[in-house]
């Protein structure tokens, strides 16, 4: 690894489970050494009252030795794909829960790829012995140091009398409200309008109640954004009580075109303001393109996502503690850190006795996306009962749109890339990369589907993996316990300033956002691992017969193409692709369109 290994943190819930597996095998091998020495102790005593020479009874004991070493490597490489290895840990916390637990106490977990995960052990025994480092610990492409933050420069902004007031009630999780709450920047800048701090709705999904100041700081949004648009805290007392959608002024997504242009807004929204005084968009998810959008609009988008949406005080402090507590650092690393974390890692770099470094993976397997996926993930006919029993509850409308139009299979859509990447790909990954049995990992989220038995080819060769609830006492997550946003807040400090951030879904909000993050302000040293799911699959499908060096080429040459430095292409989000003259600086270093 890069950076020295420093002990495992003391709170890790991992060490009884994930690493069982080690301390079984030292005990086999205590156990045969007692039974060999015993053995050659017996032997030895006797070799006065026998006629055998001395060198005999040391080659039995040796062949004997020899043997027993055998049977018991082939035990360990069982117990890889044997979901009961981690019965008698404690339940980690990617746990299953609900239906993710009904078929583990008696089915197997399904292994798809068990002979290119046999062979990315052995690949890891040898980086443990050779100690070879990764270069995928860094950035691949030096040309991305080329690109520097600037969108927090002021901008010339004319004077005008706003046109009345903006109320925007955001649906979804942290991550869509985010963006919710930089399209309305936006909008009102447009729309010379007065901005009121967002509302966030609550979700029958997410169930937080959470508001705008419990994640983000009000006076430094406010202040930051001062010189762009007009915000306030509420609506003047005359409006607080005015029925919007009485007077015409409540403006639902079904009203607005999804990723709807800035014409659209001023034809069908501008009217409203100017007779009602008031707009409230209830809603308001994406809608606001990334096309036809005026320069000093998406500049401002940028401004309000990178420089003034910054998390509490509370949740800094927390998500400090946690990055503390994996790294070993007490100070600030990078402008990642500064940014992130705030006051609570000082600016000073101290260096740490035993510093590690860390990767962080948002693995995107939670069942609502397996189920919706309409994929198949080798668990078998119960598998496939049980995730069309979920669609059923869950996705009526999906269900009834497939009646209608003919659907791909599960092997036509796996080749398409539309399937998320199992626990097991993932981990298939991260070896043909190199990173070795010691990385440690962290995981955002816990509700992973299918629980143990999915994530044990995962824990059998990367041990060191950890989410926050590892990381983090009972008594330290309480105050959090009940605010889904405000942990998710957590996960994403954790995979902004990580060392390499892996992500199994670029379609995620928290992927694309953090992603996002790492470019703006990652200076060339913050490196992201995209897998093309397209790609992979097709490297999959020859997992009878492919060769382990073959799987890491053609594995290693997919990540660094993902990780060229591109400018923002048309029609992608300006927060996940940053580089562009409208968000970042650039020296005028030749990149790829």
């Amino acid at each position: 690894m890069g950076g020295k290994q420093g002990p495992r943190p003391n709170s890790l819930s991992f060490d009884a489970s994930s690493g069982l597996k080690d301390h079984m095998l030292v005990k086999g091998f205590k156990n045969d050494y007692a039974k060999f020495s015993a053995y050659g102790k017996g032997a030895y005593a006797g070799k006065r009252h026998a006629w055998w020479p001395r060198r005999h009874v040391r080659s039995v004991v040796f062949i004997f030795a020899l043997l027993g070493f055998f049977f018991l490597l082939d035990s360990f490489m069982y117990s890889y794909f044997d979901p009961t290895f981690l019965k008698n840990g404690p339940t980690p916390a990617y746990a299953p829960k609900d239906l993710n637990a009904e078929n583990e106490e008696n089915e197997r977990g399904p292994v798809m790829y068990s002979r290119l995960v046999q062979l990315a052990s052995f690949s890891l025994a040898k980086i443990d012995q050779e100690q070879n480092l990764t270069e995928f610990w860094k950035e691949t492409h030096p040309e991305a140091s080329t690109w520097k933050p600037c969108a927090d420069r002021n901008q010339k902004r004319d004077a005008k009398n706003t046109t009345g007031f903006i109320l925007v009630s955001a649906n979804g999780g942290l991550n869509q409200q985010r963006v919710a709450v930089c399209n309305a920047v936006a909008v009102a800048s447009l729309l010379n309008a007065t901005l009121v701090i967002p509302r966030f709705l609550y979700s029958n999904v997410w169930k937080d109640p959470s508001q705008f100041s419990d994640i983000y700081q009000e006076e430094t949004f406010m202040n930051m954004l001062k010189d762009d648009v007009d915000i306030v805290k509420e609506l003047p007392p005359h409006l607080r009580s005015t029925d919007f959608e009485a007077i015409g002024s409540l403006v639902t997504d079904a009203d607005v075109s999804k990723e709807a242009t800035p014409d659209e807004y001023v034809r069908n929204i501008s009217p409203i303001l100017s007779r009602n005084g008031v707009v409230h968009f209830l809603g308001f998810g994406n809608r606001l393109g990334f096309e036809s959008v005026p320069s000093h609009l998406q500049k401002l988008r940028c401004k309000c996502n990178f420089h003034a949406l910054k998390f509490v005080p509370k949740i800094q402090k927390l998500a400090a503690l946690l990055v503390k507590r994996i790294t070993k650092y007490e100070a600030s690393r990078s402008l990642l850190d500064r940014q992130l974390l705030g006051s609570f890692i000082p600016a000073e770099h101290v260096e740490a006795a035993n510093p590690s470094k860390y990767l962080a993976l948002h693995l995107r397997f939670e069942v609502d996306m397996v189920a919706y996926s309409m994929c198949d993930f080798g668990g078998g006919e119960g598998e496939r009962t049980q995730l069309q029993a979920y669609r059923e509850e869950h996705f009526p409308l999906l269900l009834e749109r497939l009646k209608k139009a003919k659907q791909p299979s599960p092997e036509e859509l796996r080749k398409m890339g539309r399937c998320p990447l199992t626990p097991e790909e993932a981990t298939l990954v991260l070896a043909s990369l190199g990173f070795d049995r010691g990385t440690y990992i962290y995981l955002a989220g816990s509700q992973i589907y299918g629980g143990e038995s999915r994530m044990l080819p995962l824990v059998s060769l990367y041990p060191n993996l950890v989410t926050k609830e590892d990381l983090l006492s009972p008594t330290e997550l309480e105050p959090f316990s009940n605010f889904s946003s405000q942990l998710a807040a957590l996960d994403f400090i954790a995979c902004g300033v990580s060392d390499v951030f892996a992500i199994t879904d670029s379609g995620s909000q928290l992927s694309s956002l953090v992603s996002g993050f790492r470019t703006y302000y990652g200076g060339g040293d913050a490196p992201t691992l995209r897998p093309s799911k397209k790609r992979l699959a097709a490297i999959l499908q020859e997992n009878s017969t492919i060769s382990w060096p073959s799987f890491e080429k053609r594995v290693r040459k997919m990540i660094k193409e993902g990780q060229r430095v591109r400018l923002r292409r048309p029609g992608r989000s300006i927060y996940r692709q940053p580089r562009c003259r409208d968000c970042m600086c650039s020296d005028g270093s030749v990149v790829d369109q």
